[in-house]
């Protein structure tokens, strides 16, 4: 399962050079070694540029649903049966495609991944920094009308640093009443008092990203007390620049602190990672994977008999079996330079989210 997946990110580079084609949108990029040549960040605000910059090439609801749809089946390959999947709206809009096309796309694709793959896809949007509240109101609307589509939950997303969450406040809070939780990004390239204004000033049910969290012990406490769960993404920090490498990555601090973490890819097409990979890092840092399921499980925004689905599915999982595959998948990657090292690889096949393996019987 995964929590934490930006769907614009999940884009593979001749599928994002496809729709460039198709919608006369212009790229800097003509090929997919040019493509791949973008995706080599310098830092968090390198990605964010070349993030808006790429990710307008999608235009119609056929893009988005198109883009929902192969995730799914490459997520499902590895055996994921859960996700929820992040979009940023208002960046579409703000070039001339409309809300309801968006959203159509989106929970379009969301229905023909359950038919097509067994994969239950949840959809929640996030709000960019950078919109003045009035404006994020716009995304909160949108979403509240999809909550029968498919809709769970806001995120709050783009940069951190500068752009405190306490401002969203209003908006979040219209949200909790269209029975939309608060999912918001936090403590990625800001500190605790990120997390802190998230929780607080958001409500947030679960914290994508957090692992900053752990500059403040008292704020750690309170979420090990709340049973938040952090949504942390290994081979993202480390693309961004949050982390310098990951053998030395705060998930087993994290978890060590009594905290509860899922495990997820952010932006998998433009970090070279996958699910598999993600698993087979974790497992090279010594962390226990059903650990991670089980947190997953905890904090995913579903419906009871979905989640029931989920326990029961970890409950029948031989995660020593898992372990030690993913173990083994580590030591080929970082034997190649890949797994540890940051490279564009996605390393050897691992059993990855293994737990929902044979989710449909």
């Amino acid at each position: 399962m995964e929590l934490h997946v930006h769907l614009e990110g999940t884009v593979r580079p001749e599928m994002l050079l496809a729709m460039a084609r198709r919608n006369n949108e212009a790229l800097p990029a003509r090929t997919v070694e040019g493509v791949a040549e973008l995706y080599r960040f310098r830092d968090f605000d390198h990605f964010l540029k070349v993030w808006v910059l790429t990710t307008q090439v999608m235009r119609t609801a056929d893009d988005f649903r198109e883009v929902v749809v192969d995730y799914a089946g490459r997520a499902a390959a590895q055996g994921a049966v859960y996700l929820e999947g992040i979009f940023s709206p208002w960046f579409r809009v703000n070039r001339g495609v409309p809300w309801q096309e968006i959203f159509t796309g989106y929970a379009e694709g969301a229905v023909e991944a359950r038919e097509r793959f067994g994969v239950e896809v949840r959809l929640t949007p996030d709000i960019d920094r950078v919109l003045p509240p009035e404006v994020a109101m716009d995304v909160v609307g949108w979403a509240a009308r999809f909550t029968d589509r498919g809709v769970v939950g806001i995120g709050l997303g783009g940069p951190e640093v500068g752009h405190p969450p306490e401002p969203y406040a209003p908006v979040f809070a219209a949200a909790a009443e269209a029975g939309l939780p608060a999912v918001p990004h936090a403590g990625e390239t800001a500190g605790a008092e990120s997390v802190r204004g998230a929780l607080h000033a958001l409500g947030a049910r679960r914290i994508r990203h957090g692992v900053r969290a752990l500059e403040d012990p008292e704020l750690v406490a309170e979420l090990v007390e709340r049973g938040i769960v952090l949504d942390i993404c290994p081979t993202s920090n480390l693309r961004t620049g949050v982390v310098t490498d990951l053998a030395a990555h705060p998930l087993p601090e994290l978890l060590a602190a009594g905290l509860r973490c899922s495990l997820a890819t952010d932006d998998p097409a433009m970090f070279g990672t996958d699910l598999e990979r993600e698993y087979a890092v974790a497992a090279g840092l010594g962390v226990r994977l059903a650990r991670l399921y089980e947190a997953g499980v905890a904090g995913a925004l579903c419906d009871d008999r979905t989640r029931s689905r989920l326990v029961a599915l970890g409950a029948g999982t031989d995660w020593d079996a898992a372990q030690a595959t993913a173990l083994a998948a580590e030591a080929a990657g970082s034997a190649a330079g890949s797994a540890l090292a940051g490279s564009d690889a996605a390393g050897s096949a691992t059993v990855g989210s293994v737990a929902m393996t044979n989710a449909e019987g």
